[in-house]
């Protein structure tokens, strides 16, 4: 499923990876670490922050409703259209009450989930399920939340996996996800999980990936495993904990009922470099996870930028 070369320059391991599927490609450095990159910075926990948007106090105030006025609620999370929107049919899902917990419980999770799918499950696009956990992931809100989208394409990435799994099938005739899945259950990169499997992603496209492989392909079979998907978050959330890491990236991405014979939904997370207080990153999981870039300034822009900068 995938190739490696090695190389030692100065007793410094760098492994070359690429996945044979997509020709994605990846370097692991170990000796990376060394730097100190990822100095335990978390900010402190927070009950109410009277300013944010999606503290208890405002959320009914200053989140817009859907259509039919309403905002969705489950347990003590809270779903509704981002008012920022960069998809088709983008709606956010705060998780929890608190403005900054330490921990996020599996209960959460799982209503947060729920939040999605009931806000996503009307929609006929491509949908897709993501978490920017701390401002070094890329959240502009420190308060935790997840955003879903249904757009009419899929994200590159998405595109990626699904037209090459048809290649595969069409190649081989067996479906790519159901040999991977088992081939990795043997591999010394499992996790854990039986129906959905949890692995090290073999190429990872950011420290730590960690895939769940799902035995499902369309967002409409996403409902039924929605507690054990839930449950293996959490545990990958605790395992990049004992690790150090506790900003994250996440996406799961789906296909279509027609897409079933080749190609199946997998959960994407990354751990990324503990929060630095003074800054916030502008690659998120659109730019990590779903290789898309979201940007703000329109490129024709620029030229107007250009001639106000001709003095310098």
């Amino acid at each position: 499923m995938f190739s490696k070369a090695l190389l030692d320059r100065n007793g410094r391991k760098i492994e070359y990876r690429e996945e044979t599927l997509t020709g994605i490609r990846c370097r692991i450095c170990p000796s990376r670490e060394e730097r100190g990159l990822n100095d335990l910075r978390i900010p402190e926990a927070l009950e109410i922050n009277k300013s944010c948007p999606f503290c208890p106090e405002n959320i009914e105030i200053d989140t817009p409703c859907f259509e039919n006025g309403e905002r969705i609620h489950v347990g003590e999370t809270t779903t509704f259209p981002n008012i920022y929107p960069f998809g088709e049919n983008h709606i956010v899902t705060v998780i929890t009450k608190e403005h900054c917990p330490h921990e996020i419980t599996e209960n959460q999770i799982l209503d947060s989930l729920k939040g999605q799918f009931l806000g996503l499950k009307e929609k006929k696009g491509f949908a897709s399920i993501n978490w920017n956990y701390l401002s070094s992931a890329g959240a502009s809100m420190i308060h935790p939340h997840l955003q879903g989208f249904s757009d009419g394409i899929p994200t590159y990435l998405t595109s990626l996996y699904i037209n090459r799994s048809k290649e595969y099938f069409d190649r081989s005739g067996s479906n790519y996800w159901l040999s991977v899945t088992e081939s990795e259950k043997e591999s010394d990169r499992y996790l854990f999980g039986d129906e959905i499997t949890w692995c090290a992603n073999p190429v990872p496209i950011g420290e730590k990936e960690i895939r769940g492989y799902l035995p499902f392909c369309s967002f409409n079979d996403f409902e039924e495993f929605i507690p054990e998907i839930a449950g293996g978050i959490r545990r990958v959330m605790e395992i990049y904990k004992n690790a150090g890491n506790h900003a994250l990236n996440m996406a799961i991405r789906f296909g279509k009922d027609e897409h079933e014979m080749y190609f199946r939904a997998f959960v994407s997370m990354i751990a990324r470099i503990n929060p630095n207080p003074e800054s916030i990153s502008d690659s998120a999981f659109m730019e990590r996870l779903h290789f898309e870039p979201v940007v703000m300034t329109v490129p024709e822009d620029l030229k107007k930028i250009n001639s106000r900068s001709q003095k310098y």
